[in-house]
C-alpha cells in the first residue's frame, strides 16, 4: 500500500472550496460561431463552434496541479449549451440558488449575458426538433409520466468511450493524418462524396483545436513557471508545460504523459457536448503499458506514480454539468457518471489483471471522492487479492467498486451481434452499461420507462388522471381471471414501448440533423473510414438502451392481485382499485419518511425485526419460507379500510427478494415483457434497440408519477431501485436477495441491470468480512447476475447526516449506478438511500 501524497488533501479542499457556479462563456463563443458559420454544412459549424470555444475560453491551471486542463474557470463550475435546450434553464434563473439538491450559483450578468445567447437558438435546438418529430401520442404519454427521454431531450447524448489507447499509441496527429488519407482517397463519383468530405474536414479543423487548446495550455504554465517564486512549483509547471508540447498532438512516451493526454480528451469531448457518461472504461489496459515502462522499469517510483494517478483522479471531479429541476431529482448528486473499470480479461480470454489495476483502486481509496465511477470486472479466474482489495475499498462506505460478471455480460453481447474479441474487451459507460469502446455509439440512457404506471393505466382501462392516454384494454370489473388482467397489461406494454421507440428516434435524428460531433466521432472506430460522424451511424456497432423501472413493484403489485383477489377471494379488483385511487384512504402522497402513529399505521416492511416482533407478535402466526406475514385480522363486513387493505396487500402475498419461486416468477416475466418487446426494433443510425433494467436515481421521480401500487407502495412513494426488491421487502438475508435477483435473465437485458445492497459495516469487519463479501459476489455471479454494488453504512449515520449536513460534507454514498456526496442529494433521494433494506450476514 502507498501513502497518500499531502498534495492529493490540498487539491480537494481547493476543489470544494466554493459552490459551483454556472458560467456563460462557452454559450457566448459557442452562439457567436454560429452566427459566422451560417448556410455551412452543420458538421463544419460544429468543428469550427468547438475551434471557436477551445482557442478563446478562459485557460486556468489550479494551484498544485500536476494533470491540467479546465472546463470552466471556477472549481466544478458548469458552462451552458444553448444549442442542445435552454428554455428550461431561463425559466428556472431565478429558482437555481434555492435548490435542495444540486445547487448552483449564478451572476445577475451570467443570467443577462445568456438570455441574449438564448435569443438565437430559438428554433434551432435538437430539444425542439425532437419535439417536432414526435407524435402527439408518444408526448401523451411522455406528459403522463409513463417514460422520460430527458436525457437526450434536453442534452448532449454522451454515454461513450473513445479509443484512448489509439490517442495515447499515434497522437491526434495520427488521427489528422488518417482523415486527409481518406480525404486524399475519395472517389468523386460516389455519391457520399461530399457529405463524407466534410466530415473528414471537421475531424482535420476539430484535432488541430485540440493541439491549439493544449499548446495554449502549455504557453500557461510556462507563463507561470517565469512568475513563481516556489523552485519546486516552477519545475512542475516547467514539466506540465513540456507535457503539453507534446502530448496529445504526438504519442505518449512517459506515464506522465499519458495521463496528461488522456485528460485532455477527456476534458475536450465534455466542452464539445454537454453528454455526460464520458467513461475512461478499460484504463488499466491502454495507460499499463506506460506505467510498466516507468514504474517497473525503475524510471519513476510507485509512490510518484500514485500520487499523479491520485492527481487525475481529483481532475475528474471538476467536471459538471447542470441538469433541469426534474432530471435533477433523478441525477441528484451532480454525477457525471465516468466510469472506469478494473480487472476481466483481455481479448484472448485470459485475466487481464495487473499492478495498474491495484493502483486505481488505491486511487479511489486515497482521494474518497465520487469520481471515477469505480468499477471491476469478475470472472472465474479473477485473483482473490483483487477481489479482496476490491472488498477493502467498498467497505470504506463510498459505494464503489460496482462489481460486474464477465459471464453474463460477455455472451450478452455476442447476442447483439458483437464479436467475441471485442466482446470480451467490454468496458461500463455511465451506471451499468456495458460497451466495447472506441468502437460503440450506445445510447444508454436513452429513456427511464415506468413499468408500474403501466400497470396503473392498465387498471384505469388506458387512462391517467381523467385523461385517455393508452389502450382501452377493459375496465376493473371486466377481468375474471389473473391471465386476462396480465393479457391487458402486455398489450398496455406494446403499445407504450412502441412510443417510447417514437420518442427516442425522434431524439437521435435531431442529433444527426443538428449537432454531429466530429471531435468525438474521430476518436471512434470506422467514423473516419466510412466518412461518418457517430450521429449518421459511423460507430462499428450502434444500440439505443432504454432502461424498464419498478420491475419489483409491478411484480409484487401482480402477485398480490393474483393471491389476494383472484385465489383467495378477500379482494374484488373494483375494491382494490377504489382504495388505490384514494391512496389507501389517504388522499395526497404519504412520505415514506412520515412516522407511524399507530399500529394501524405501520409499514410492517419498514421496521426491524427486533420491532417488528415487539408490534405484532400477538398477530404474527409463523415465518413462512417466503416471509409472508399473517394478515391482521379482518374488520367487520362492509369494513375494509385503507390501511387493513394495504396490509392485506403487503403481508397478503410473498415479496420479491424472498428466494420464493412464485412471485420471482412473476418479476422475472415482467422484466422480458420489457425487454423482449425493446428489443423488436431499430434505430435511425441503423441499429438495435437494447433493453436494460436500471433506473440511475429516476426510480424516485417515476415514483412521484405514480399512483398507490397493489404492492402496498403509497402513491408518490419511490419505485424499487433498478432489480433490487422494493425496500425492506427483502427480510430473508443477502443471499435470498441475491437469489431472487439472480433468476431474472440478465442476459436479455444486455444494455444493463442495477442491483443495490446496503449492508451494517459491522457485517463486513476484519478478514472475515472481507471474505464474505468476496464469496456473496462470487455466490451470485456463478448464479449469472450480472451486476451487483455494495453501501456499506448504517440508517443512523445517514440520519444523522441528513440532520446535519455541515458535519458530513465528505460523506460518499450510493445512489443508484453511481456515487455522490451525500448532503449534495435531494431529500427525495436521501430518504430512498436510508429506506434500502440494511444487510447482515
Amino acid at each position: 500500500m502507498v501513502e497518500k501524497s499531502t498534495r492529493i488533501d490540498k487539491l480537494i479542499d481547493d476543489l470544494y472550496s466554493v459552490d459551483p457556479r454556472i458560467e456563460s462563456e462557452r454559450a457566448m463563443l459557442v452562439t457567436e460561431s454560429y452566427k459566422e458559420t451560417e448556410n455551412q454544412p452543420i458538421i463544419i459549424r460544429r468543428a469550427k463552434a468547438l475551434e471557436k470555444i477551445v482557442c478563446n475560453m478562459s485557460l486556468v491551471i489550479r494551484p498544485d496541479e500536476l494533470i491540467v486542463g479546465n472546463l470552466t474557470k471556477s472549481p466544478r463550475g458548469t458552462q451552458i449549451f444553448p444549442e442542445f435546450s435552454n428554455q428550461w434553464l431561463a425559466d428556472e434563473f431565478d429558482r437555481i440558488e434555492q435548490r435542495t439538491g444540486d445547487l448552483f450559483r449564478i451572476s445577475d450578468q451570467v443570467k443577462q449575458e445568456l438570455s441574449g445567447a438564448f435569443q438565437y437558438w430559438k428554433g434551432r435546438t435538437t430539444n425542439e426538433l425532437a419535439t417536432e418529430l414526435m407524435f402527439d401520442e408518444t408526448k401523451d404519454a411522455m406528459n403522463a409520466g409513463v417514460f422520460t427521454v430527458g436525457n437526450y431531450y434536453f442534452n448532449g447524448v454522451g454515454h461513450i468511450s473513445v479509443d484512448y489507447g489509439k490517442v495515447l499509441q499515434v497522437g491526434l496527429k495520427g488521427i489528422r493524418e488518417e482523415a486527409q488519407a481518406e480525404l486524399a482517397a475519395l472517389d468523386f463519383g460516389d455519391p457520399e462524396a461530399v457529405t463524407k468530405s466534410h466530415f473528414l474536414e471537421a475531424v482535420t479543423i476539430s484535432v488541430d483545436a485540440v493541439v491549439h487548446y493544449a499548446n495554449r495550455l502549455a504557453n500557461l504554465a510556462a507563463d507561470e513557471a517565469n512568475r513563481t517564486n516556489d523552485m519546486q512549483r516552477k519545475i512542475e509547471l516547467e514539466k506540465i508545460s513540456a507535457n503539453l508540447r507534446k502530448v496529445p498532438e504526438y504519442p505518449a512516451t512517459s506515464f506522465y504523459e499519458a495521463l496528461q493526454s488522456f485528460w485532455i480528451i477527456q476534458a475536450v469531448i465534455q466542452i464539445e457536448s454537454n453528454g455526460h457518461s464520458i467513461s475512461p472504461m478499460r484504463f488499466d489496459q491502454y495507460v499499463y503499458p506506460f506505467y510498466q515502462k516507468d514504474v517497473e522499469g525503475g524510471v519513476i517510483s510507485e509512490e510518484c506514480a500514485q500520487e499523479l494517478l491520485d492527481c487525475l483522479w481529483v481532475k475528474f471531479n471538476d467536471v459538471n454539468k447542470i441538469r433541469d429541476e426534474a432530471s435533477t431529482k433523478a441525477f441528484g448528486g451532480y454525477p457525471m457518471f465516468q466510469n472506469l473499470i478494473v480487472g476481466g480479461q483481455n481479448a484472448r480470454g485470459i485475466d487481464a489483471t495487473n499492478p495498474l489495476s491495484f493502483a486505481c483502486l488505491e486511487a479511489t481509496a486515497h482521494t474518497k471522492l465520487p469520481q471515477p465511477s469505480l468499477s471491476i470486472r469478475v470472472w472465474n479466474k479473477t485473483p482473490e487479492t483483487l477481489l479482496q482489495k476490491a472488498g477493502a475499498v467498498s467497505r470504506m462506505g463510498l459505494g464503489m467498486p460496482a462489481y460486474y460478471s464477465d459471464e453474463v455480460i460477455i455472451p450478452a453481447l455476442e447476442n447483439r451481434g458483437i464479436n467475441l474479441q471485442d466482446a470480451r474487451d467490454y468496458g461500463i459507460i455511465g451506471c451499468v452499461e456495458p460497451q466495447v469502446g472506441g468502437k460503440t455509439e450506445g445510447w444508454h440512457d436513452a429513456a427511464f420507462f415506468n413499468i408500474p404506471k403501466v400497470l396503473e393505466i392498465t387498471l384505469n382501462n388506458g387512462y391517467s388522471n381523467g385523461k385517455k392516454v393508452g389502450l382501452q384494454t377493459g375496465d376493473a370489473a371486466s377481468y375474471q381471471s389473473y391471465e386476462q388482467l396480465e393479457h391487458a397489461f402486455r398489450q398496455q406494454m406494446e403499445y407504450f414501448v412502441k412510443l417510447l421507440i417514437n420518442a427516442d428516434n425522434s431524439v437521435d435524428v435531431a442529433h444527426g440533423q443538428r449537432t454531429p460531433l466530429p471531435f468525438l466521432s474521430s476518436m471512434v472506430d470506422c467514423c473516419i473510414k466510412k466518412g461518418k460522424s457517430l450521429q449518421e451511424g459511423g460507430a462499428k456497432y450502434n444500440f439505443t438502451g432504454p432502461q424498464g423501472v419498478g420491475i419489483a413493484n409491478a411484480g409484487d403489485s401482480l402477485m398480490a392481485i393474483k393471491k389476494v383477489v383472484f385465489e383467495e377471494g378477500k379482494l374484488t379488483l373494483p375494491e382494490l382499485k377504489k382504495v388505490l385511487d384514494s391512496n389507501f384512504g389517504q388522499g395526497a402522497a404519504v412520505s415514506a419518511a412520515a412516522p407511524a402513529e399507530s399500529l394501524t399505521n405501520v409499514d410492517l416492511t419498514n421496521l426491524t425485526s427486533e420491532k417488528l416482533v415487539d408490534l405484532l407478535k400477538d398477530l404474527l402466526a409463523e415465518q413462512q419460507t417466503q416471509t409472508t406475514v399473517a394478515a391482521p385480522e379482518a374488520p367487520k363486513a362492509g369494513n375494509k379500510d385503507g390501511e387493513y387493505i394495504r396490509q392485506l396487500l403487503i403481508n397478503g402475498a410473498p415479496k420479491f427478494g424472498n428466494d420464493n419461486d412464485e412471485v420471482d416468477e412473476i418479476v422475472r416475466d415482467v422484466a422480458l415483457i420489457y425487454c423482449e418487446e425493446v428489443q423488436k426494433y431499430t434505430n435511425p443510425r441503423g441499429g438495435t434497440f437494447q433493453p436494460g433494467l436500471y433506473p440511475v436515481s429516476a426510480n424516485v421521480s417515476c415514483g412521484m408519477e405514480t399512483q398507490a401500487s397493489a404492492d402496498g407502495r403509497y402513491a408518490g412513494e419511490p419505485l424499487a431501485d433498478g432489480v433490487s426488491p422494493t425496500s425492506g421487502r427483502d427480510q430473508n438475508g443477502p443471499t435470498a436477495a441475491l437469489n431472487s435477483v439472480a433468476k431474472l435473465d440478465h442476459h436479455i437485458a444486455s444494455n444493463g441491470t442495477l442491483l443495490n445492497q446496503k449492508f451494517h459495516p459491522s457485517a463486513l469487519q476484519g478478514e472475515e468480512g472481507l471474505r464474505n463479501l468476496s464469496a456473496l459476489v462470487r455466490g451470485y455471479f456463478d448464479q449469472k447476475g450480472m451486476h451487483v454494488q455494495f453501501n456499506v453504512i448504517s440508517r443512523e449515520k445517514l440520519i444523522d447526516a441528513q440532520k446535519n449536513p455541515d458535519k458530513y460534507k465528505n460523506l460518499v454514498v450510493r445512489v443508484a449506478g453511481y456515487s455522490a456526496h451525500f448532503v449534495s442529494l435531494d431529500k427525495s433521494i436521501q430518504e430512498d438511500i436510508i429506506a434500502r433494506t440494511e444487510q447482515v450476514f
